[in-house]
Order: structure tokens, then sequence, then C-alpha cells
């Protein structure tokens, strides 16, 4: 199968959606491409019912519904989708546009490429825990899909980031017992999160445990107990029914990495002016991408692809600039 498109998206999590919002409005097409099964890409595959605080507009909003809101956004423009399928190999034509192939065999002709893949293909990262793939499934939990199964359970949750603080805050109304606990004296999340995390430990509404890690779980076929050791060498035994590990995801670049572009610690080196890459006519936008002073917020991300997309519409119109029209006054055009 051969895909016809001016712009051909690698990633359909809020960033690339939000992608296709800006090329529609300069009458760009776009196919995005994703390996996972769905759109939405970190939101929706690992915490769709997490809120998030620093979208514009949203005082408050859970990651699918900015996900759902973006499909919305979009749908005026059609764009066209290959889901479930990962980009394995990506070449120049002579006409300088590119031709994409999928692991399944999928291919897409464009006339300029964006790459939006997040973190790239990721996995948790996992406690140094002996006995940590025998509760896998069984009260182990790296990521919440469904926080509703917790309410009356006993948790456990580790880390001192923002995925730990933010579902802290949000499970502590629904659990019988929950306990936060993190190697550190201080947190890495937001300090508006760790305030109201500290302020439910004075209240009483969840047990904090700092300077101490979960050393070691106990169970009969599924989990009981988690011995939580605090760095003086204290032990504690606490009743769990989940725990829930969150340490964030180990990146892996995958089939990008042999794109020959710039990479910097797996992540592609992007010019500041357009996000551009090395090779011209590819992109990359969002956790993806470095630069100076790179902050991984999906609301950045959001700029970079507005900046992207009024520089590719040079390559796809031929040499044309766009000029910049105000929705406020325009509306949704759509195709």
């Amino acid at each position: 199968m051969m895909i016809h498109t001016d712009l051909c998206i690698i990633g359909a999590g809020p960033v690339g959606l939000f992608a296709v919002f800006e090329a529609g409005l300069l009458k760009m097409r776009c196919h995005v491409m994703d390996v996972l099964p769905q759109i939405g890409g970190q939101l929706s595959e690992i915490y769709p019912k997490k809120p998030i605080y620093d979208i514009p507009g949203y005082p408050v909003v859970l990651a699918q519904e900015l996900v759902d809101n973006l499909n919305q956004q979009i749908a005026p423009f059609q764009p066209t989708f290959t889901l479930g399928e990962r980009v394995e190999k990506i070449a120049r034509q002579e006409d300088g546009s590119f031709l994409l192939e999928t692991n399944e065999g999928t291919q897409c002709m464009a006339k300029a490429v964006v790459i939006a893949g997040g973190l790239g293909c990721f996995e948790p990262r996992k406690p140094a825990l002996e006995n940590l793939e025998r509760f896998e499934g069984k009260g182990i939990d790296y990521m919440v899909r469904q926080p509703e199964k917790y309410t009356n359970k006993k948790i456990v949750v580790a880390g001192g980031g923002d995925s730990a603080l933010d579902w802290v805050i949000y499970l502590a109304e629904l659990t019988d017992q929950l306990t936060l606990v993190h190697r550190g004296s201080s947190f890495r999340g937001a300090p508006d999160s760790a305030d109201k995390v500290l302020k439910l430990a004075e209240e009483g509404k969840i047990r904090l445990k700092l300077n101490a890690e979960v050393s070691a779980l106990h169970g009969n076929g599924v989990l009981k107990e988690c011995l939580i050791t605090s760095k003086d060498g204290k032990a504690e035994k606490v009743d769990a029914d989940y725990f829930i590990p969150l340490f964030g995801l180990s990146p892996k670049l995958g089939p990008i990495a042999e794109w020959k572009l710039n990479l910097d610690r797996n992540q592609i080196q992007v010019n500041t002016e357009d996000y551009s890459t090395n090779v011209e006519g590819i992109y990359a936008i969002g956790d993806i991408n470095t630069y100076p002073g790179k902050l991984k917020l999906i609301l950045c991300g959001f700029h970079e692809a507005a900046l992207m997309a009024q520089s590719a519409y040079r390559i796809v119109s031929g040499g044309k600039k766009a000029s910049l029209k105000y929705t406020t006054v325009n509306g949704i055009q759509s195709f």
C-alpha cells in the first residue's frame, strides 16, 4: 500500500496531533504513523486518566480527554493514520521527497517528515528487586491505566517525580491506605504538587516515607506486603495490594538511530528557528528533540509544531512563504 501526503508525521501523541492542526491551517495534508494501536502516545498508553495541570485554558484536564479534544480539533483537516506499525526505513528520493516504510510493509511518500515520537520506543524503569517479575501482573503496576481499580485498596507508590506526585494526589481520595516512598529528602516534581503531597501527609491522608526505598516484596501468588527500608537501616513491613514504582521511562530510539540524524543522548538535535534537523526536510518536535534550554512540556511541543509547520510549508509549496492567518478571523477551513 502506497500513501501520498504532504507531511508524514511519525508519532500520534499530543504534539504530533497538534502538528496536524498547524499543518491543516496551511492546507497541508498529513498522514500520521505510530507503533501504538491508538492515537495519544504516552497519554493514552500509560496514563489515560492522569490529570494534567499545565495546558493553557484548562485548570485540569485528564490525559485521554486532552487526546480526544485534539482529535476533534484536527478532524476538519481529515488526516489519515497508520497505527500499530513502526516506521523502519526512510529514504530521500531524487525529487527531494521521502519514502517511508513500516515493519508491515506500508509505504508513505511525503514531501517532508515530522518526527514527533515522544521518547521513541520506551519501557518503564524497574526497581532492582530480587523477585520483581514474580509479582508483575499480580500486584505490581508500572503505570496507572485504570485508577478506579485501586478504590479501597492498600497501595504503595515509589518515586519522587511529577508522575508519582500527581498520582498520589489523585489516588489519595480512592485508596484505603496509600504510602509514598521516595529515596530522597525532597521531590523532583513540580513544587506545587510537592506541597500538596506534604499537606496530604500532614492531614494523615497518606503515609510518606522519605529517605527510604522498597527493599523487598512478599506474598503468596499475589503481592501482600512491601518491606520499606530507610537509609538508617530501619525496616518496616507495609500491607500492599498494589506496588506502583514510578521511576520514569527508559527511552530507546529504535530505527530512528539509523536515519543519519544528529543525536545527543538518544535525542535529535534541532535548529530552534524551525525545529529542523541536519537532514533537510526532516523535522523533530516534542520530547524526541533537544536544544539549549529545552523543556519537556506538552505546551512547548505545541509551540514547536507551530514553527515547524511554517517552515515545512515552504518545502511543500515549492518555496512559497506562508502567510500567518488568525483562526479568530478566518475560522477553521477544512480541505
